[in-house]
């Protein structure tokens, strides 16, 4: 038999015989027992694929993304197995990975109980612990389609119909087989760190009109250390839920008659409108122009922007003297509007429009959930258009921005994605081509390094999204900047270039806090609805100690109401105990305690939020101390930015 030759990632080259396994490669090279699978020119492989021809080698251990992947997927079909042994009839269907875990879809007429799971996770266990050998196979499509009919998988019969390629895999784990792609681990015994997390209902392809499956999620890692500290961040995630932060500050609710749409109580209000105050002061600072655009328009506009072909079924319709009239999703083709109402010249760019307009998207019930994402919010949006040669400066100015925003909300790393032409487009590949280039260059002007996510731009254009990670060091994907050349040319805008002639514009569409729903759900988590001084709905509580001080803590709160801080007085007859942990459990910044001798002095003794109480203080003082605070968490502190994983 002849010999072929493997360059390994190191650079080192090796003759080995054809058809070896890479398993017996990785075995005679000592490599650790964490490589789980191996690329085989940049393909992810099994280890007990052959090698067949010339090829390079590169090693995926478990604990790698990839590699926790693979084990992910592994752990979902050993899910079905023992599904499926424990209750014969149940159909599977599909069984993707997700962040951090994985879900399998069944077909059962019943729910899956609390107690069923822990018979699951006990039977993976078992079946973990016998270390099956997990096998790859190939056949005809024909003869899967007849397998798994015989079976009684509809579903899967019905994935391998709408399947092109006329040969598929399957993988083998004892006596049990599904159609998968692969690639997974080499035997069950690999499988041990892993927790079934709980059970929903799902549509079958996420399609309302389709029947309903039982969805089953759970998680895996690679060792027991991490499975323990991912299940602590998942219970403190519990404590931390938005939803849960929002009844008990009395910050928002929802209404069955309004579905996925927040209604903002005064103390949240207070919140969603600073957010907004502070992005106006930036506005001021970095040039920006506020616009106010119609709510409805006429959908022509949705026409001829490209939304009504590539959006229309996240849109909201109706009529107006007998024609159709689409309620906005996004400003954008409001702001060409503004722009082409008068001639413009290169000497009247950049123009920078900021829209806080209230936008209207259609979610599946299935999708929606809290106010991370809803059907009614609104964007701290904007759109620049500007010529090609600003393009640079614009995109320095907007990373300085985003970087000083990211800093007053104390976020940790930001991660930068590129995101390329999607599969449905508007305009052709050679402007994209000249899109995603001057993307990438003003990040790499600014030092920044960034990962790309091939296909998943705009319909209109590439953008850079920033995925900022919280306290629980989950991501969040926040501010895109995404760079548009067809707009522009869809609503003819033009300028008078220093030449005289007619050129084209580009636009820059622009978010940072992206929507200010879902941003304030992610900032309530971030801070366990410890909200900063300057965002705080009341940021001091004024408690007395017995009545005697009502007449002084009334005088007090007169005047830090008449100095512009949000301030409660609480002069119930109560323990001073009671009412200092009240103000701690509703989070307030300060429980400020107005006794006896801080009346005779005429002092206040703040109390910090975090338990820490500080000395007896004149009022002027107190305000000067909560100025301070306020402007250090303005400025924030340094972000280390990089590239995603």
């Amino acid at each position: 038999m002849e010999d072929i030759q493997v360059t390994l990632s190191g650079g080192k080259v090796l003759q080995v015989l054809r058809g070896l396994r890479i398993q017996e490669l990785a075995f005679s090279l000592g490599i650790n027992s964490r490589i789980i699978a191996a690329k085989v020119d940049g393909v992810a492989v099994d280890l007990d694929r052959p090698l067949g021809q010339d090829c390079t080698v590169d090693w995926i251990p478990m604990d790698s993304p990839e590699g926790l992947d693979i084990l992910r997927h592994s752990t979902a079909h050993l899910m079905a197995q023992a599904v499926q042994g424990l209750f014969p009839g149940t159909q599977v269907t599909i069984g993707p990975t997700i962040e951090d875990g994985f879900y399998y879809d069944f077909k059962r007429v019943t729910p899956f109980t609390p107690e069923e799971l822990e018979r699951i996770e006990s039977r993976m266990h078992e079946l973990a612990a016998s270390n099956l050998r997990i096998k790859r196979e190939e056949m005809p499509r024909p003869r899967a389609i007849e397998l798994f009919r015989a079976m009684g998988e509809d579903y899967k019969v019905a994935i391998l119909e709408e399947i092109p390629e006329e040969k598929v895999s399957l993988y083998r784990q004892g006596d049990w087989v599904d159609l998968c792609r692969g690639p997974h681990v080499p035997a069950t015994g690999v499988i041990g760190a892993f927790k079934l997390t709980g059970v929903a209902g799902a549509y079958w392809r996420g399609d309302e009109r389709n029947e309903m499956l039982q969805r089953i999620y759970g998680t895996a890692w690679h060792t027991e250390e991490a499975l323990r500290e991912h299940l602590r961040l998942l219970e403190e995630a519990k404590k931390r839920d938005h939803r849960r932060i929002g009844r008990e500050l009395d910050l928002f609710s929802f209404h069955p008659l309004a579905p996925a749409s927040p209604i903002f109580h005064p103390k949240g209000a207070i919140v969603y409108n600073e957010l907004i105050a502070y992005m106006r002061r930036l506005y001021r600072r970095y040039g920006y122009q506020e616009v106010i655009t119609p709510q409805i328009f006429d959908a022509e506009l949705w026409r001829r922007s490209g939304h009504y072909d590539h959006f229309r079924e996240n849109m909201y319709f109706t009529r107006v003297d007998e024609k159709e009239f689409g309620v906005k999703p996004m400003n954008c083709p409001g702001h060409t509007l503004i722009y082409a109402s008068k001639r413009r010249s290169y000497r009247d760019l950049p123009l920078r429009y900021a829209d806080f307009g209230r936008l209207h998207r259609y979610e599946k019930s299935g999708v929606t959930g809290g106010l991370t994402r809803v059907r009614s919010f609104s964007q701290d949006d904007a759109h620049i258009f500007c010529t090609p040669e600003q393009i640079e400066g614009e995109m320095t100015a907007l990373l300085r921005m985003l970087r000083e925003v990211y800093q007053a909300f104390r976020f940790g790393q930001i991660q930068v994605k590129l995101s390329t032409r999607p599969e449905h487009f508007l305009g052709s590949e050679e402007v994209w081509a000249r899109a995603e280039e001057a993307l990438a260059e003003s990040l790499r002007k600014e030092g920044l390094e960034y990962a790309v996510n091939p296909g998943e731009g705009a319909f209109y254009g590439p953008k850079i999204d920033f995925v900022v990670s919280d306290a629980l060091r989950r991501g969040w994907q926040l501010a895109t900047i995404q760079l548009d050349f067809s707009m522009p040319e869809r609503f003819d805008l033009t300028y008078i270039s220093p030449a005289g002639s007619e050129e084209r514009p580009v636009m820059i569409h622009r978010a940072i806090l992206g929507s200010i729903e879902r941003f304030m759900g992610i900032l309530l988590e971030h801070c366990a609805g410890a909200l900063p001084i300057w965002l705080a709905p009341v940021q001091a509580r004024l408690v007395t100690v017995t009545d005697q001080q009502k007449n002084y803590a009334e005088k007090v709160f007169e005047e830090l109401l008449a100095g512009g801080w949000r301030v409660e007085l609480d002069g119930r007859n109560e323990k001073l105990g009671y009412k200092i942990r009240e103000a701690q459990m509703a989070k307030i910044p300060y429980a400020v305690v107005i006794g006896d001798r801080e009346m005779k002095d005429q002092t206040v003794s703040p109390r910090r939020r975090g338990g820490k109480t500080l000395k007896p203080m004149s009022v002027k003082e107190f305000v000067e101390l909560l100025g301070q605070e306020v402007s250090g968490e303005l400025r924030g502190e340094d972000l280390t930015v990089g590239a995603g994983d």
